[in-house]
């Protein structure tokens, strides 16, 4: 497989994972979340939503790891298997990035409003950004 063709591999992995993230936000609040009063565990979850971040820093340092092996790796005989495992570190920092959108969502049944839904899948959008593949690589 070209480099290329992995890349592009990658960045469809990535967009999936962002449909993926923000799926069940959309349609759990589409679903259920009219009339939602506010309950006791919207705050708490709330804050777990922002406190689940944390789940991404080791996740994120592996893959940063990752990615300057494969920016080393590039032109070498390694370069197949530095690709591998960029993609092996990324798959579950993917996953760590889209808990606060996912405890969002789960917070709709417990009346989360409208605007910490929002703040929560940004979050998301955000640390998802940061485990796209760049340019230079």
């Amino acid at each position: 497989m070209t480099r290329a063709a992995v890349k592009r591999r990658l960045a469809l992995l990535w967009w999936r994972q962002l449909v993926l993230t923000l799926a069940p936000l959309f349609v759990i609040n589409l679903l259920f979340g009219a009339g939602r009063q506010a309950g006791v565990l919207a705050m708490p979850l709330f804050i777990a939503g922002l406190a689940s971040l944390f789940v991404s820093l080791p996740l994120f340092s592996a893959y940063k790891r990752a990615l300057f092996a494969t920016a080393k790796a590039l032109n070498t005989a390694d370069e197949p298997a530095a690709w591998l495992t960029l993609a092996e570190r990324r798959r579950p920092a993917l996953l760590g990035a889209g808990l606060p959108a996912w405890i969002a969502a789960l917070a709709v049944f417990a009346g989360l409003e409208a605007v910490p839904q929002i703040l929560l899948a940004l979050v998301s959008i955000v640390v998802l950004y940061l485990y796209r593949i760049p340019r230079q690589l």
